[in-house]
């Protein structure tokens, strides 16, 4: 059994996301997402509530929803990052990680 662990926030849930999920899907047999609540990285507001977003999620092919915490979600990229991969870690059950990004060059991501 293998499970992958997507951060997101969905915020709107647009085609790209059911790409990432549907690809993930092939190789995968359950998608856990830790996603922002109503308030998203840098402290804005979510332009669609939590609940509407984990349906939207859940209708896609995410098999489990997890709220990241407020004090993660509303912080920088790299708490954002930090709290979702820590949160997923504790499971102790995920597998891998799935994640999109703006920039097509790898060489800009750090290990820390």
């Amino acid at each position: 059994m293998k499970i992958t662990g997507i951060i997101c926030e969905y915020n709107p849930f647009h085609n790209g996301h059911l790409y990432q999920i549907n690809e993930v899907k092939k190789s995968s047999d359950y998608i856990i997402a830790v996603m922002s609540g109503n308030w998203i990285q840098r402290g804005g507001p979510s332009i669609i509530d939590k609940y509407s977003r984990t349906e939207m999620a859940l209708k896609s092919g995410v098999d489990l929803v997890i709220e990241l915490p407020v004090a993660y979600s509303a912080g920088s990229a790299r708490d954002f990052a930090f709290g979702g991969v820590s949160l997923l870690d504790s499971l102790g059950c995920v597998d891998e990680l799935s994640f999109g990004c703006e920039s097509p060059q790898s060489d800009s991501f750090e290990l820390v």
